[in-house]
């Protein structure tokens, strides 16, 4: 056996690739002999060694040796690719293509390429080294494209489909066509095998040849047979001209049924010129039991007024009613009957014309019409119902060859095919046409596709190259093209040229099938339409991708996956604007993220805004996505669209509080307002008008007309800044909303008509530029209206609008009143806001009484601020203020509360008020003293030091400890002085002690009062020596008194009885007190009279013992005595006191 050269040659390119490699191993061993030993040879630090040590003409050659081994590596693949395909398509052509020759070539190029590279290092050499290792490339890829022509020997000439208009109908050659890309098949077909690599859409699937008696073909399907051929012999003499399978699965086995109508089979026998057509009806269900072939159920023979033509075109109806059978002298007879049962038929010619026929066609509607064809015109002629019996009526003025008409049979129209392009007819005329040139011999209908066979192109033959062999001439004139045509998406969907001539052509089974005159019978099975996508994918045919997934009513998310295919196919050849548009239709089932960080580049911005808009239509946009477009939007300046997008109707297609913040963040606060206004953020509306537009008065007219939850949360929030920039307003709303008062405003837009003159200045042109209508300008308010009031234009007005409040006082909102203590943080430096907010809700009837104390003391503390920071007739008014607030008896103020206050603003006045209320008359007098106000001193001592004594020594400490003071006191000293004397508010000790305390009183101004005091208490002893002298006397005496009674007898002398004046007789009772009484005047029983008391000093007695017995039970209080201790100003007068009452007494035992 020879061996394979072009094989082999592979090996041998290697070696010379492997031979700069080694010249540059033998150039670093002349300075390193074992430096490639080395674990890492490639390394950057050997290169950088080596460079160092060699020579640079060494270096240099090192290097080119390096360079030449790695491109000979590189190409490599190419050669051995190339050596391949040419060994393939060698052996598939069955002769020799000279492979062999390449490689020679190759490897002497490739070899001069090295010799130049290694050796030479001129410019001029290097011209030679680039055109060798071009060649080459050349050569390589030439040899692979002549390896690829040659391997498919049959190629079929590329074709186009075209569209025409259907809404004209003009001659053929007449037709002006869109231009629409071909799709070739170049597969070859094999009768003996299965193609894997089909284009589109269709694949040979089987073959089968059969050389035997003129066939009458019954396939049967089984699951593990596969096809199954029989024969029957239909006629005894000449072959068929015409065989029709009826409607029904003919190849279906095990049909329960024995309709005829689905079960037989129409054949005509033409015999010859000599006698009549013949035609025979067939029962492929009902086999002879002696022959085993099918039943005839009838034979007819047709007539054509006995003129022996022969028969050029067959139609029969789906139930084999009715029949029709052209000739080629351009007759047509119809055949009516029960062909099936064998009762008889009636014949009748119904067309007659010059030209042969080449076509019929039933279309079986409401009623039956019969499409008649000639090689000159397309007729159409009502078989039943109404029209029956009328001439044919032209269609078209243009023919068809026999065989290139076809019936639709699910849109019912006809289809002809002509050289020049495929035609539709329906009942009203020709329909569509699809521009296909060519010859065609067969057209037929498989589901939505148009097949067509075209014979062999002779003209193209004598133009070409003569041929090189007789043999493969006779191939060529026998070849046949066999076309699928696409009509509705416009594309060649198969093309293939056959080794002969097709005979017939029909579909079944979900197949269509070619039946060649070698007996050939070719199958062609229809692609998996994800296949069909893949081919479509392969060779960037999206758009008709997109197009069959319509076709075939895909789902939704498989047509967007298309789309996004087609779309990351133009975004590659940088179409991005088409491409954009193919994202969008597929944004359904697309991750936004991978396109839009396609687009994020400045010059596709505005292709990036088009997306994000769509996925804020399609609900799909994150807040992520509004930021990025409003950022957009910022970055074009593009205001209208970004109005546009704010103010689309409908509902909200976006992130609110994003699309809010990024249009406050690009400062477009405007949109941002609006924004936040239409969805009603009422808040985030007061903040952009506060913050960021700063129209304060705008501000406060939007919280005007709010609801009250809504304005508390606005106006308590901004309330210092609004009280700042337009305090009376301000201060207005929280006197409303604390008071009970609040209303949410109303307002009507009036437009009228004012003179074009009229100055600015008032009337509807101050109304205009009035912050309600500046804020009505910017965004909606809410509760407003629209109503016109105009009077008669005469030229010279122009029409203004006017916004006019309409609250109704009536109106009102329910809302619970907040604590009014909230709202004082917001009066922070401003006492004037505050000072009318209090004093509006004190004056407030509806204000709580639980409120009034707080409210009332704060306005006490802030009138009292104001007077300590203003002067004169000012400061005089806020502490007349204060004063009133305070001198009610019915003030709600504590007075804790008035006294800390006072004293912390030093307010006296106040501190004087609740003191007197409070009986606190030395905190008054204190106050005064503290404050070095003498003369307020004197007038609280001369009020109240007759209320309250110990106010004078206080006094007398204050008037002595200054001499200012003093000299300011005058007389006042020696009153206060007189009064501590005539009082006895102190002791003469004391007063020199207060006195001495400092060297501002003299003798002189206590000389009096010492003498006067020295001699009062001289007085005194001498008047207590008489007195103790007296009471020592009275002791004595009745000490004696005691003793008589005790130890000498007493005698009675008395006559008469101290209670009824008698004269005393017996029995008499006398009394140690000198009284007698009769016994019965006493109520004495006898023996009783030692028990009785006189009842003269019974009274006294009675008052004696019971101060005794309080004094011995006082005795025993050492309390009492302790407190009353405490309480005396003369403890030595308490002391005394208490000795006399025997406390200082000794107790007895068991007494």
């Amino acid at each position: 056996m020879a061996p394979n050269v072009p094989i082999l040659s592979i090996p041998l390119y290697y070696l010379l690739a492997l031979y700069p490699h080694d010249h540059a191993m033998n150039i670093s061993r002349k300075v390193t002999p074992t430096l490639h030993a080395k674990n890492n040879p490639k390394s950057a630090d050997l290169l950088a060694l080596l460079q160092k040590r060699l020579s640079p003409e060494d270096w240099a050659a090192f290097q080119r040796s390096k360079a030449c081994h790695g491109n000979l590596m590189e190409n490599m693949p190419l050669f051995v690719s190339a050596v391949l395909a040419g060994v393939l398509a060698e052996r598939e052509a069955e002769r020799s293509l000279s492979v062999g020759l390449f490689v020679v070539l190759w490897l002497t190029i490739r070899s001069l390429y090295t010799a130049v590279y290694l050796k030479t290092d001129t410019q001029g050499w290097g011209y030679v080294r680039r055109g060798s290792y071009i060649t080459g490339v050349a050569l390589c890829f030439g040899d692979r494209k002549l390896s690829k022509n040659r391997y498919n020997i049959n190629t079929p000439v590329s074709l186009a489909l075209k569209a025409h208009d259907k809404s004209s109908v003009i001659p053929s050659h007449h037709f002006n066509y869109s231009s629409i890309s071909p799709i070739d098949s170049q597969d070859h077909i094999s009768s003996t095998r299965t193609l894997t690599h089909s284009l589109f859409p269709f694949v040979v699937s089987t073959s089968l040849k059969d050389k035997s008696l003129i066939p009458f073909f019954h396939f049967r399907i089984e699951a593990s047979e596969g096809i199954e051929v029989r024969t029957a012999k239909a006629h005894q003499q000449k072959p068929l001209d015409f065989s029709l399978s009826l409607r029904g699965d003919l190849l279906v086995s095990g049909k329960e049924d024995a309709d005829l109508l689905g079960w037989g089979s129409a054949l005509i026998d033409p015999e010859d010129l000599v006698h009549e057509p013949e035609l025979k009806v067939w029962a492929l269900d009902q086999l002879e039991k002696k022959t085993q072939q099918p039943r005839c159920l009838c034979t007819v023979s047709i007539q054509n007024g006995r003129k022996n033509f022969p028969v050029s075109a067959f139609a029969v109806t789906g139930d084999l009613a009715q029949l029709a059978v052209g000739f080629a002298n351009g007759a047509v007879t119809v055949v009516r009957g029960d062909l099936i049962h064998d009762r008889g038929t009636k014949q009748r010619t119904v067309f007659e014309s010059e030209e042969p026929i080449t076509g019929l066609e039933f279309r079986e509607a409401n009623t039956v019409a019969l499409y008649i064809a000639t090689t000159a015109r397309i007729a159409a002629l009502a078989i039943s119902g109404k029209g029956q019996g009328c001439p044919a009526r032209t269609l078209d003025e243009h023919g068809c060859a026999v065989g290139c008409m076809t019936l639709d049979p699910d849109s019912r129209e006809i289809i002809v095919a002509r050289d020049d392009a495929v035609y539709t007819y329906g009942p009203q005329g020709r329909a569509a046409s699809y521009a296909y040139e060519g010859t065609k011999k067969l057209v037929g209908i498989s589901g939505d596709y148009v097949l067509i066979v075209s014979p062999p192109n002779t003209g193209a033959l004598a133009k070409s190259v003569p041929l090189r062999a007789f043999a493969q001439a006779t191939e060529i004139l026998n070849t046949s093209s066999f076309t699928i045509l696409d009509t509705d998406l416009k594309f060649i969907a198969y093309s293939e040229s056959l080794s002969a001539q097709v005979s017939s052509l029909f579909s079944i089974w979900g197949d269509i099938f070619l039946l060649t005159i070698d007996g050939k019978l070719y199958s062609y099975h229809e692609k998996t339409f994800q296949q069909k996508l893949e081919i479509l994918y392969q060779r960037d045919l999206y758009m008709l991708a997109i197009n069959l997934a319509q076709k075939y009513k895909v789902d939704a998310v498989q047509q967007n996956a298309i789309s996004r295919k087609h779309g990351d196919y133009l975004y590659q050849k940088g179409d991005y604007d088409t491409a954009m548009q193919q994202y969008l239709s597929a944004i359904d089932n697309t991750e936004p993220s991978q396109v839009i960080r396609k687009y994020l580049d400045n010059q596709r911005i505005k292709n990036l805004i088009d997306y994000l808009e769509e996925l804020h239509e399609h609900h799909k946009a994150t807040s992520d996505h509004t930021t990025l477009l409003l950022n957009c939007y910022a970055k074009l300046k593009d205001v209208e669209k970004l109005e546009a997008f704010i103010k689309q109707p409908g509902d909200l297609r976006f992130d609110l509080d994003t699309a809010i913040i990024m249009c406050r963040q690009a400062g477009y606060f405007d949109q941002a307002a609006f924004l936040a206004r239409r969805h009603n953020e009422h808040g985030l509306v007061v903040d952009i008008l506060i913050e960021d537009l700063k129209k304060y008065a705008e501000a406060i007219a939007y919280i005007q007309r709010l609801q009250p939850a809504d304005a508390y949360s606005n106006f308590t929030k901004y309330g210092t800044v609004l009280l700042e920039h337009c305090p009376s307003e301000a201060t207005q709303i929280f006197i409303d909303y604390f008071t009970g008062t609040f209303r949410p405003k109303k307002d009507t837009v009036i437009i009228q008509e004012t003179p074009m003159d009229r100055e600015r200045g008032g009337g509807f042109v101050t109304t205009a530029t009035s912050a309600v209508q500046n804020l009505a300008a910017l965004i909606p308010l809410p509760y407003m209206n629209s109503s016109s009031v105009q009077s008669p234009s005469d030229g010279e007005t122009q029409k203004q609008a006017q916004i006019i409040e309409t609250t109704i006082p009536g109106d009102f909102v329910e809302y619970e009143i907040p604590k009014p203590r909230v709202a004082f943080s917001a009066f922070i430096d401003h006492p004037d806001a505050f000072t009318t907010f209090l004093e509006a809700l004190l004056a407030s009837e509806d204000l709580e009484s639980s409120y009034k104390s707080e409210l009332t003391a704060t306005l006490f503390e802030l009138y009292l601020h104001k007077a300590s920071a203003t002067r004169n007739e000012e400061k005089t008014e806020y502490e007349r203020r204060a004063r009133a607030l305070i001198e009610s008896p019915t003030s709600p103020i504590d007075p804790s509360s008035i006294l800390l206050l006072s004293d912390l603003e030093k307010f006296r006045a106040g501190t004087v008020l609740v003191s007197e209320s409070q009986n606190l008359h030395a905190d008054i007098f204190r106050s005064y003293a503290s404050a070095q106000d003498t003369r307020g001193a004197i007038r609280a001592l001369q009020k109240y030091g007759s209320q309250n004594p110990s106010l004078y020594p206080a006094a007398l400490a204050y008037f002595t400890s200054s001499p200012q003071i003093l000299a300011d006191a005058g007389t006042e000293v020696t009153a206060v002085l007189k009064k501590i004397d005539e009082e006895n508010l102190m002791s003469p000790l004391q007063v020199i002690q207060i006195l001495s305390q400092n060297a501002v009183a003299t003798m002189a101004l206590v000389k009096t009062y010492l003498s006067t005091t020295v001699a009062r208490e001289r007085a005194e002893i001498t008047q207590n020596r008489r007195l103790i002298t007296s009471y020592r006397n009275s002791t004595t005496e009745t000490l004696a008194s005691l003793s008589t009674l005790n130890n000498e007898p007493t005698s009675f002398s008395a006559t008469r009885c101290s209670s009824c004046a008698k004269t005393l007789d017996l029995p008499t009772v006398h009394f140690l007190c000198k009284h007698s009484f009769h016994a019965r005047c006493l109520n004495v029983a006898p023996g009783q009279e030692s028990e009785v008391e006189c009842p003269l000093c019974a009274a006294g007695n009675d008052t004696v013992r019971a101060l005794r017995t309080a004094q011995v039970e006082s005795s025993r209080r050492d309390d009492l005595f302790t407190d009353a201790l405490s309480r005396s100003g003369e403890r030595f007068g308490v002391v005394g006191e208490w000795f006399g009452r025997g406390v200082m007494g000794v107790k007895t035992q068991g007494k």
